[in-house]
């Protein structure tokens, strides 16, 4: 006997369905996408969130809130978490 296996992807795309949820999973996008890049730069740094909050003058409890896409950030604080990283921020319009 098969198992039928329920992936998230299955959840997703059967979710998508409804309009309310795909306009607020549509309207997360750049929050995703801030979230996915920091994790990203951090990891590639072999940083941990303590780490880049003392570099970026913030706390570990700032930085798990950007990762996790539940605090408004500033344009400043992406500033300093950039410099953390050495980099520059960049911000642009499609």
């Amino acid at each position: 006997m098969s198992r039928t296996v329920y992936t998230f992807e299955n959840h997703l795309k059967e979710s998508l369905k409804d309009p309310a949820f795909k306009r607020a999973w549509e309207e997360s996008e750049v929050e995703y996408q801030l979230s996915r890049q920091i994790i990203a730069a951090r990891l590639r740094r072999k940083m941990t969130q303590g780490d880049l909050a003392r570099k970026a003058n913030t706390t570990q409890a700032v930085i798990s809130r950007i990762e996790r896409m539940t605090s408004n950030v500033s344009i400043e604080l992406l500033k300093r978490i950039a410099s953390a990283f050495g980099s520059r921020l960049t911000v642009g319009f499609e």
